[in-house]
Order: structure tokens, then sequence, then C-alpha cells
């Protein structure tokens, strides 16, 4: 039987950590906000935007809210931008992705200041994680490091398999892994014989996009198996890239969805939040 891997009870350990370093940095006279824009009204993106602005909430930092309309033109949201990378109380910026077809992206993670890209997707960001240098961490990845160390898996000289090279979680997390002393593969939608190159992994991350897509086959016995995907299933129910019940009996320890990496994505966002207060 897998040992459940309890994202809500880590993230919440490291929530209260977060909530006592900002009551000292309070004391000591340092406090900031963290701004997000949401635009457009997406029913996934306001469950967020809601969940970050709680955090913000639990941990003592401010939080402002930037509801635009799903007709906001680019030049408009990059104004915005501009206007909160001036204000020196706003410590952290986030927009939450993805935005209408209309707008580009990466534009919009450009002109976030890397003094304030708390989400870590600035390419000053991902160029400071790839050399090792100081700066806010992607968060999803960051979170799943969180999650094993504080679970004791030991992480250095293990095979690690990441499947999936977004660069919002595949690419940094194979980064991290690196950093953590890990031999680390990339797998991905073209790679020939997957489930052979998977069951090789002593850590399995599964960041592929695709409902309940692995199974049994994919997995070594004893290996333990990190479910970053969140889906809904025919009936409804939340579900992950992995079918949980088919590997659970296999892994030594495995993340369930919900519950598993989710929370820790947030838990990330206050502890880069927080950083940039502290480094201000």
């Amino acid at each position: 039987m897998a040992k459940l891997i309890d994202g809500k009870k880590i993230s919440q350990e490291i929530k209260d950590e977060l909530k006592e370093k900002v009551a000292s940095l309070k004391a000591e006279g340092k406090t900031g906000t963290l701004a997000v824009i949401q635009v457009g009204e997406d029913p996934a993106s306001s469950v967020y935007v809601r969940n970050k602005k709680n955090a913000c909430a639990y941990i003592g930092i401010e939080s402002l809210a930037y509801e635009l309309p799903e007709n906001t033109t680019e030049e408009e949201l990059l104004k915005l931008i501009d206007e909160l990378n001036e204000k020196d109380e706003v410590k952290g910026i986030l927009v939450q992705l993805p935005l209408p077809a209309h707008i580009c992206e990466d534009k919009v993670i450009q002109a976030i200041s890397p003094k304030k890209d708390v989400d870590g997707f600035h390419p000053q960001s991902v160029g400071a994680m790839t050399i090792g240098e100081k700066g806010f961490l992607s968060c999803t990845p960051a979170g799943i490091i969180q999650l094993l160390k504080r679970s004791n898996v030991d992480i250095e000289g293990k095979h690690c398999v990441v499947i999936g090279r977004s660069n919002i979680v595949g690419k940094p997390m194979a980064l991290l892994m690196l950093r953590e002393n890990a031999t680390v593969t990339i797998a991905h939608s073209r790679t020939k014989n997957l489930p052979e190159l998977c069951k090789q992994a002593d850590i399995l991350i599964v960041a592929i996009g695709k409902p309940r897509f692995i199974g049994a086959e994919y997995v070594k016995e004893g290996a333990v198996v990190i479910d970053v995907g969140i889906h809904r299933d025919e009936n409804n129910k939340l579900c992950g890239d992995v079918k949980f019940e088919e590997v659970e009996p296999i892994a030594s320890a495995i993340t369930p969805v919900p519950g598993g990496v989710g929370p820790m994505t947030i838990a990330m966002l206050m502890s880069n939040c927080v950083q940039s207060i502290e480094e201000d």
C-alpha cells in the first residue's frame, strides 16, 4: 500500500510558517501587496483567484484584485501591468492564465518586472533557475520539491522521469530535480517506448495533461508517483493524469487528486510573495 503524500497538510504547514514570517516582517515595518489580475470569467480561473486571495489573507499580506472584462485589449492589460510595476507597495504581480486568445501570454509575462514575478514565469526568473542563481521559482515544481522533501523522499542519486515539457511544469521541474542531484529524463508526447522508460523511474512526475493516462504498466514497483494533472472525468469527478487505483498498490508513495500537488502551488506562490517582501 502506497503512502499518501498529503498536499493539503504540507501546504498548511508551509502557510503557517509563512504566517509567522509575515508577522515578524511586519514588526520590522516590512509589508507588501500582491496584485492579482484576471481577464474574463473562466470559472476555473475564478476559483484559483479566490484561493490565492484567501491564502494572502491567511498569511497576513494584502491582495488587490483586478477583474477585467473578456474584451480588455492587450494594450490595456500591459498599461495596467506598467502601473503596478511602478507601485512601491505592490511587491508581487500575478496574471491568471489562460488569457483570452486575442492577448499574447508571452508579452504579458515579459511585461511584469522580474522583481515582482511571483509566478516565476519571466525569462529572467527561468534563466536564474537554470544556472542556479537566486530568483523566484515556478510554483508547481517548487511545491513538488517541498512535497518530496517533507515526505522524507530521498531525491539525491535517484532516477526521475518527468512526463511533460511545458514551460510552467515540465521544464522547470526537470531543472529543480537536477538541482537536488537527481538523474533526470524528460519524456513527452513524441517519446518512443514511454511505458518502458517510465518503468525505470524511482520518482515519476506526471504532467502529461491527459486524464487517467498513466496505468500500472508505466510504474516500477516501489516508485514514488507525483500526479500534476487535474481534470473532470465522465462522471464530473476530479481525477489526475494517473489511474490512481491501478498505480497506488505498486507505488511506495503517491499524491492523490485532489489534495496532492494542487494546494502546494498556492503555498509556494505565497512563499514567493513573502520572498519579494523580504528582499525589497
